[in-house]
């Protein structure tokens, strides 16, 4: 019975230790989200609900080394609506007790310029409030244009128990270029949160710089739902692969109609690689035609399958059959090589191996703009 008792002691405390980390999460998101949103649409209310009012903030400044404003004077440099958009995103977040730890990047245009605000908060009478801010500019050469990575959240194959993920390789042999090239990279997912991952290999020099990236390692395990993306930022989607990406995209209605407005709106790029291409088959332009009809194609091709895996049974259709019967015509080169097919502002690759030559394509037409 006493150890009985003590396992659903134990039980509690995990149970109890889990909803006070989720709260004060929710309480420190909310913080940021606050600060974040009302610098954005210049709210000086939203502004000092985020800071606690004691707060100091270490800036910079032309000729004073050491510079301090309160939180009162931040918010009054926001009192009135400015010509510039400005942007933010959590880049990383850590909570010991009742403080907490956030690096945003913040982005102003036009001109273009890049900030890291480093964020110190505190749990004062149950409620989290900044505490300290400092910030500095980033010296990388960052362009104002945007990749929208889509992945899918699940985590198996269809209704098995086959375990599913999104590539590794391709998430970071792409995100990788696109950064050196000084692009900004968002990641989306079927159903938002943390991403499954598969085929990670410690032993790959560029997985296990990611791995311990925070920053990286921070977006993937937030990604964004689609109802919290605005297509009008985004110069390209990039569909990313893994056996998970035959689940939950292809026929997601809200990631079509972003995936859409990001090509005929924005007149951007659509790229997938692998089983990325899954995603694309069932995107339709306002004409009502396939987007794959009458182009060049490529993915992970149904031979290169482990004909009659278990897994193979669960997949709901074929990338190569698909894309021919949308009008498209599919192509793939020798297995385990790199093979890239540019179809105007279709670009697609059919394995990982094709991650960074996609990207570069990609970063090519967009560099023209």
């Amino acid at each position: 019975m006493k150890t009985c008792l003590r396992y659903v002691l134990i039980l509690l405390c995990l149970i109890n230790s889990g909803h006070s980390l989720a709260s004060d999460k929710a309480g420190v998101l909310h913080a940021l989200n606050d600060y974040l949103q009302g610098t954005r649409e210049s709210d000086p209310v939203r502004i000092k609900n985020a800071f606690h009012p004691q707060a100091q903030l270490l800036l910079s400044h032309d000729t004073k080394p050491f510079w301090t404003v309160t939180a009162g004077q931040y918010a009054r440099w926001f009192d009135r609506k400015s010509d510039k958009q400005r942007q933010g995103k959590v880049l990383s977040l850590k909570i010991d007790g009742d403080i907490a730890m956030a690096r945003l990047k913040i982005t102003v245009a036009p001109p273009y310029k890049a900030y890291i605000d480093h964020i110190l908060l505190k749990q004062i009478a149950g409620k989290w409030q900044i505490v300290g801010k400092t910030a500095t500019e980033q010296t990388i050469q960052y362009k104002n244009k945007k990749i929208l990575f889509i992945a899918s959240s699940a985590s198996f194959h269809g209704d098995t128990e086959l375990p599913a993920g999104t590539s590794f390789s391709e998430l970071v042999y792409a995100y990788d270029t696109f950064i050196k090239a000084g692009y900004t990279v968002d990641f989306m997912s079927t159903r938002g949160g943390a991403l499954s991952l598969a085929y990670v290999n410690t032993s790959v020099p560029i997985h296990k710089q990611y791995l311990y990236d925070p920053e990286f390692m921070y977006a993937i395990g937030h990604s964004l739902a689609p109802e919290q993306v605005d297509a009008s930022q985004y110069h390209a989607v990039h569909y990313v692969g893994g056996s998970n990406a035959m689940y939950e995209v292809a026929e997601h209605p809200q990631i079509q109609a972003i995936a859409m407005a990001v090509y005929e709106q924005n007149n951007g790029i659509i790229s997938a690689v692998c089983h990325g291409t899954a995603g694309i088959v069932n995107l339709k332009l306002k004409s009502g035609a396939y987007l794959v009809a009458n182009k060049r194609v490529s993915g992970y091709p149904e031979s290169f399958e482990r004909q009659g895996a278990p897994y193979l049974k669960a997949f709901p259709f074929f990338i190569g059959e698909r894309v021919k019967a949308r009008g498209g015509e599919f192509l793939h080169g020798e297995r385990n090589k790199p093979f890239v097919e540019i179809d105007g502002r279709l670009i697609t690759g059919q394995n990982y191996l094709s991650s960074v030559a996609v990207a570069e394509a990609m970063i090519e037409v967009l560099d023209k703009r």
